[in-house]
């Protein structure tokens, strides 16, 4: 199949916890016929410190610039449980501009976070194949 557009994407991550996010976007780049453009910021270039009340909103602005002109939210359930603050957050925006959100299953992890399966309009399982379908399927 060729690639017919260009997908923007925003994926749910953590700078302490990125081995899943680099995992992803890896899995991402190596799709065929598949191209995205990345609106997350990775841990090598954080946007603002979370340690005061000024960081935590101003962050939250951020996470608001990134998700705004997305066309779909990636959200990676296994990070869930060790950062539900920033992924309910990150939730929430894309929630209030409307955006698909697709939950995504750790390779081997059984059980889902019930914050995420209930909000996520789609889960899939890690594969490269299920992550694409559904990215193609739910975006704007």
């Amino acid at each position: 199949m060729p690639s017919l557009r260009n997908y923007d994407i925003f994926v749910s991550h953590a700078w302490q916890y990125n081995q899943d996010y680099y995992n992803l976007i890896n899995l991402l780049l190596s799709a065929p016929n598949f191209q995205f453009r990345n609106y997350s910021v990775p841990t090598h270039d954080p946007l603002v410190s979370a340690a005061t009340p000024v960081g935590l909103q101003k962050l939250a602005d951020l996470l608001d610039t990134q998700i705004r002109p997305t066309q779909c939210v990636l959200v990676i359930a296994g990070m869930y449980a060790n950062h539900k603050y920033w992924i309910d957050k990150e939730m929430a925006i894309a929630e209030s501009y409307g955006k698909p959100m697709i939950g995504l299953v750790p390779w081997g992890q059984q059980r889902v976070p019930t914050g995420v399966q209930e909000r996520c309009h789609e889960m899939v399982h890690w594969s490269t194949v299920s992550i694409v379908d559904a990215i193609r399927r739910r975006a704007l």
